[in-house]
C-alpha cells in the first residue's frame, strides 16, 4: 500500500493575482516563502506558508476560466482551515469586511464551522477544533 505521509500543498489559480496575493498574507495570515514572476508564462507563484509549514502554491494566469461551484462541481470542493475559537475567527474576518456563513455545527462529530469566499470565489471553511 502507498504510504502518504502528509499533504504537500494546494494550488490555487487566481485571476487577480494582487487582489489575492492581499487576501491570503494580510487577512488569512499566510506567510510568504518566496514569490517568482515566470516571463514566459505571465504568471507569479506565490508559495506560502502556515505556522512554518508549506501549504499554498498561488498562481496567476492570464484570462483563467470561473471556477464553476454552483451547482457544485465535480472536483476538489473546498479548502479548510482548522481553527480554535469559530467566533473570534468570525469577528476577525468580519474586520476586513469579510462576511461569513451562518455558523452551523457538524452533525456527526458535532463541532462548529463556517465558510467564506476567497476573492476568486473559491469556498474556505474554517472549522473549529
Amino acid at each position: 500500500m502507498l504510504k502518504i505521509e502528509t499533504v504537500h500543498h494546494i494550488a490555487i489559480i487566481c485571476k487577480d493575482y494582487d487582489r489575492s496575493k492581499k487576501f491570503y498574507t494580510e487577512i488569512l495570515g499566510l506567510e510568504i516563502v518566496r514569490e517568482v514572476y515566470r516571463k514566459e508564462r505571465d504568471s507569479y507563484k506565490l508559495d506560502l506558508s502556515l505556522n512554518g509549514n508549506y501549504i499554498i502554491e498561488l498562481f496567476s494566469f492570464p484570462s483563467p476560466p470561473d471556477r464553476v461551484s454552483r451547482p457544485e462541481a465535480a472536483g476538489l470542493r473546498h479548502l479548510a482551515f482548522a481553527v480554535q475559537e469559530l467566533d473570534t475567527c468570525v469577528t476577525e474576518l468580519a474586520k476586513s469586511h469579510i462576511t461569513s456563513e451562518p455558523i452551523r455545527t457538524d452533525e456527526f462529530t458535532g463541532k462548529r464551522f463556517t465558510f467564506i469566499a476567497d476573492p476568486d470565489d473559491l469556498p474556505i471553511e474554517f472549522y473549529e477544533v
